[in-house]
């Protein structure tokens, strides 16, 4: 009942930056926590980063510093904004968003498709 579109990701050069959004759409009542995972080649999942919707965020020891996590309400939406990137960041990276379905009252779980990031040396 949930759709996620992502968008942002692309090549760049160790040290540049990129940005995410991940806009959520569908018969939603609330929107609880968004975050963001990743997934490199041999790896599993990881968390990267995540925020609640009193904004508490939480991040990846591996990013911190680097990347912030934001959401605007309004817009159902999510962003990741990666700065100083390394070629260790170089992964998949996929929206996750929990949420409270409208009328049902159900919880919903739903991952956006997945963004390519690569991070040239």
């Amino acid at each position: 009942q949930v759709q996620l579109v992502e968008s942002g990701g692309g090549l760049v050069q160790a040290g540049g930056s990129l940005r995410l959004s991940c806009a959520a759409s569908g018969s939603i009542f609330s929107i609880n926590r968004m975050g963001w995972y990743r997934q490199a080649p041999g790896k599993q999942r990881e968390l990267v980063a995540v925020i609640t919707s009193s904004g508490i965020r939480n991040y990846v020891d591996s990013v911190k510093g680097r990347f912030i996590i934001s959401r605007d309400n309004a817009k159902n939406t999510v962003y990741l904004q990666m700065n100083t990137l390394k070629p260790e960041d170089t992964a998949v990276y996929y929206c996750n968003v929990e949420a409270v379905a409208n009328i049902t009252y159900e919880f919903l779980n739903s991952w956006g498709q997945g963004t390519q990031v690569t991070v040239s040396s």
